[in-house]
């Protein structure tokens, strides 16, 4: 099964002019998905005309951007990010793809410093895999022009950078072993799998699995507390497996782990001599084995495929977060393990909390949730109005309306999105006061992907403050529709109509709430007699 690891950043490629005396880049670097570096007065620009950025040089030690060497042809500006963020702000980043090295400015040189000095003479800096060294640059500062729309992702990596350093700054307690919760697990977990993918950050010294309220956690222990920072920092919250079993990430109270037995529970890979609590294997001595193999994948394929970046402009993926996805469903397969059938993933049936039982209505869940599969029925609670249950029609499609509606805010309110015990969603009994809270779109001309492959499973994206709009005619005029849209109760910050097709546009509304609610009410709206508008959520900015 082909394994691809989504990095939520949009990766430049930079080929660099000429050699410094310790790295790759001079006065001037090409760039080639966006931009040039700007040469200091006297020098040429013998680029394109693209992103401005200017290096000041300074040959004296030591400085507050630092230089990585060695890094892997498939690195990115996060995992560059993840080495410096223990230390402290990082305030610019530069990858050159094409020479294998990288530049990471902090905010002073005192965290420089302490970056250089712990990378050199306590930790080894590993990249996907492979030592990277780590040493002061030459360059003084890095300076970019951040008003080239070229920046504009790099800006972002930054912005989320920094909300990273502030969560090291408050959470407080960090140490060498961390407590990780699999919550929505849909799939088998194992120690395996965890191995496979905390070992990506850095050397996992032991793991110990256990059940605990029916939930299945881990205690991992990494060899210093900058690892298990960053390794923290980098996979809390993200899923394993898409739309589903996803990582909750805390610092254990202990600070070292007694593994008694190298077995499916637990692993010790420190020393492979110890037993693995079955007397059977004991005797053969398989026990002592099973802690040689180190890396219990002896013999899969790695998750190292060419990876790829997927940042999100409008999506607010947090910097460095792992969206672990298979080639096609986007789940991560690890190498030879096949995977449960679509009708593991659970029910159709979600029951959604916290709503504001004065402004939500049975077709206002239709819509939210039509964005991510076809609704079949909504039940609005009679005697718990702030409670629903959501049928949709495919579990994978439940899934997805869990995965990307669960905590965000509708009519002012964090709802919450959880898979329900029931199997479908009944229709009230001839006769049974309901009061039109319970509604069956089995029927409804709304469905989005009712034809087989339609292209709006290629169009499905996380709630964010920019809507995609698509059916407008060509008599309708943009103040017409902005119009529309103010009267949501939002503000529109911005709209453009497709240069190629002006059928289709983009509006961009002042939060992710506020379009959240744009969209409930703007979908299906009668633009003309014959036409009526189709919103969605976009990827994309303006």
């Amino acid at each position: 099964m082909r394994v691809m690891l989504f990095l939520p950043i949009i990766f430049m490629d930079y080929s660099m002019t000429k050699r410094g005396s310790d790295e790759l880049l001079s006065q001037t670097a090409a760039v080639s998905n966006g931009g040039i570096m700007t040469p200091k007065p006297g020098h040429k620009e013998n680029n394109n005309d693209a992103k401005k950025v200017k290096l000041d040089r300074n040959l004296n030690n030591p400085s507050r951007v630092v230089h990585v060497r060695n890094i892997p042809n498939e690195a990115m500006e996060t995992d560059i990010i993840n080495l410096g963020i223990p230390f402290g702000r990082i305030t610019n980043v530069l990858l050159l793809k094409g020479k294998n090295q990288a530049f990471l400015e902090m905010a002073d040189e005192t965290a420089a410093s302490k970056m250089v000095n712990y990378y050199n003479n306590s930790g080894v800096p590993v990249i996907r895999g492979r030592t990277v060294y780590v040493q002061f640059s030459n360059h003084k500062e890095l300076k970019t022009d951040s008003t080239h729309p070229g920046s504009i992702s790099t800006q972002a990596a930054l912005q989320a950078a920094q909300a990273l350093t502030n969560k090291i700054e408050t959470q407080g307690g960090p140490n060498t072993v961390l407590r990780v919760i699999v919550d929505n697990q849909v799939y088998p977990i194992t120690l395996d799998v965890l191995y496979q993918i905390f070992s990506r950050v850095g050397k996992v010294l032991k793991i110990i699995t256990f059940t605990k309220n029916n939930t299945f956690q881990a205690l991992i222990q990494y060899p210093d507390v900058i690892t298990a920072q960053a390794a923290k920092l980098s996979l809390d919250g993200q899923n394993i497996y898409n739309s589903c079993c996803t990582l909750r990430i805390d610092y254990s109270k202990l600070t070292n782990l007694n593994v008694k037995y190298n077995n499916d529970k637990s692993r010790d890979f420190t020393n492979p001599t110890l037993p693995t609590g079955d007397q059977g294997l004991d005797s053969l001595g398989i026990g002592g084995a099973m802690g040689m193999m180190g890396s219990p994948f002896t013999g899969l394929p790695s998750l190292g495929s060419p990876l790829t970046a997927a940042y999100s402009a409008a999506g607010g993926f947090p910097l460095g977060a792992f969206a672990l996805s298979h080639a096609t469903s986007a789940t991560l397969g690890l190498g030879g393990v096949r995977l449960p059938s679509q009708q593991s993933f659970g029910g159709c049936v979600l029951l959604v909390s916290n709503l504001n039982e004065e402004m939500v209505t049975p077709d206002a869940l239709f819509t939210l949730f039509g964005v991510y599969g076809d609704v079949v029925r909504v039940k609005i609670l009679f005697n718990k109005k702030d409670n629903a249950l959501v049928q949709m029609s495919e579990p994978h499609q439940a899934q997805l309306a869990l995965t990307n509606l669960d905590k965000i805010k509708v009519y002012g309110k964090e709802i919450r999105v959880n898979l329900s015990k029931h199997q479908v969603v009944q229709m009230p009994r001839e006769g049974q006061q309901d009061a039109g809270l319970t509604k069956d779109f089995t029927n409804s001309q709304l469905h989005r992907f009712k034809k087989p492959g339609s292209k709006n499973y290629q169009n499905i994206f996380p709630p964010s403050a920019t809507l995609h709009l698509s059916n407008i005619p060509a008599s309708v005029t943009e103040e017409e529709i902005k119009d529309a849209f103010q009267n949501t109760g939002g503000k529109v910050i911005a709209f453009k109509f497709f240069q190629k097709d002006r059928k289709m546009a983009l509006i961009q509304m002042g939060s992710v709430e506020e379009s959240v609610n744009a969209l409930i009410k703007m979908h299906n709206y009668q633009l003309t007699d014959s036409s009526h508008l189709r919103v969605s959520f976009s990827k994309s900015t303006i």
